[in-house]
């Protein structure tokens, strides 16, 4: 659940993209706060990317048009391979678009994306994340 006052400054039907951006900037740090600490010093290594679309390089490469995230890389633990750089991509429209333009529904899912994409960079799989509910 996103923290009281994430909301706060963000009124239903009048949110700019920028608005969004800010919201889901919020969401993201305050997701990062609340990790235990050891977690959160592994999971500050990666950085998060904020992104308005899926990148049509990602669809090309034959991922659905309507992610929600996305984990890059190698999962931590794992020696860092040549050319892809480790980072997790977050796709507004897209959770913008499953939350209905929802303020409180998209800061939700913010959330829980980024744990769910949180828990590849740990080296989660699929069902790892769904037992834990974020899957």
């Amino acid at each position: 659940m996103p923290r009281e006052g994430h909301l706060r400054g963000f009124a239903a039907g009048t949110m700019s993209e920028r608005d969004w951006m800010a919201l889901a900037e919020t969401v993201v740090g305050t997701t990062f706060e609340d990790l235990p600490l050891a977690l959160r010093e592994k999971a500050r290594a990666v950085p998060v990317l904020l992104e308005e679309e899926v990148p049509d390089p990602l669809i090309e490469e034959g991922w659905p048009g309507d992610l929600l995230g996305f984990f890059e890389g190698d999962p931590v633990g794992i020696p860092a391979g040549e050319g892809t750089p480790t980072r997790i991509r977050l796709f507004l429209a897209n959770l913008r678009a499953y939350a209905g333009d929802d303020a409180e529904v998209f800061a939700e899912e913010v959330r829980v994306t980024l744990l769910h994409e949180l828990g590849h960079f740990l080296g989660m799989e699929e069902e790892d994340l769904e037992e834990r509910g974020i899957g």
